[in-house]
């Protein structure tokens, strides 16, 4: 078990239903994998079943439309974790898994993460309650590119970002490691357009944005600003 496996665990929302002792059980069976930025982590398609916890860095999860062009989805920083098939063995993962950044990423093979759950029952409530998050914020995601305009769709988009890093209450500001291309592949978007929305939003002092960073500097603010319009 290393202390650095243990640490990265420790940051995971998802674990922390799980007591001290799971969490040394989960570092011994854990490995750390590090990469770098393009690299492709898990191909959309492939069967297996891994817990993936971000250590260090970004990792973008992207689908390819029919052209061949990368669609991102969305971002995931340090703490967040992803891998939503070690729940159902056997499926094939749905979307790809890319570098967005150097980095590092936590791995627990899904037998030894679904057997720590059978023994500690007690992190089921933790377990189902972030599942329900993940899966509202995704509708919630469907629901705004249905109903809502550019700005609101980016401003939502923004915000779901936010909330996927695991544990993070958006009551501080957020940066994400993110280019205006990226937004668009995001929405379906051009970056002409992506750019006079943030320039918007920017001048309503509810996001900043630098060279391929976008910071939320009060969430709280943004979501009040897009539950009135």
């Amino acid at each position: 078990m290393s202390d650095r496996a243990l640490a990265i665990l420790r940051s995971c929302s998802l674990l922390s239903g799980l007591p001290e002792s799971a969490l040394r059980e989960a570092a011994t069976a854990a490995r750390i994998r590090p990469f770098r930025t393009g690299q492709v982590l898990y191909e959309r398609g492939e069967v297996q079943s891994t817990l993936s916890v971000v250590g260090t860095g970004n990792v973008r999860i992207s689908s390819t439309n029919p052209e061949g062009r990368e669609v991102i989805l969305t971002l995931f920083q340090a703490g967040a974790w992803f891998g939503d098939t070690v729940f159902s063995p056997g499926m094939p993962r749905v979307f790809g898994a890319t570098a967005h950044s150097d980095g590092e990423l936590l791995e627990i093979p899904g037998q030894d993460y679904r057997a720590l759950l059978s023994r500690y029952p007690e992190a089921y409530p933790r377990t189902l309650d972030m599942l329900s998050r993940r899966l509202w914020s995704a509708i919630s995601v469907i629901e705004d590119n249905a109903l809502r305009d550019m700005p609101g769709r980016l401003g939502r988009r923004l915000l779901f970002l936010a909330e996927t890093l695991d544990g993070h209450a958006l009551t501080e500001p957020v940066t994400f490691k993110l280019t205006r291309e990226h937004i668009a592949s995001m929405l379906g978007m051009s970056r002409q357009g992506v750019h006079g929305v943030l320039k918007q939003l920017e001048r309503e002092g509810l996001v900043r944005f630098g060279y391929g960073t976008v910071t939320l500097p009060d969430p709280q603010a943004l979501r009040h600003y897009l539950d009135g319009h």
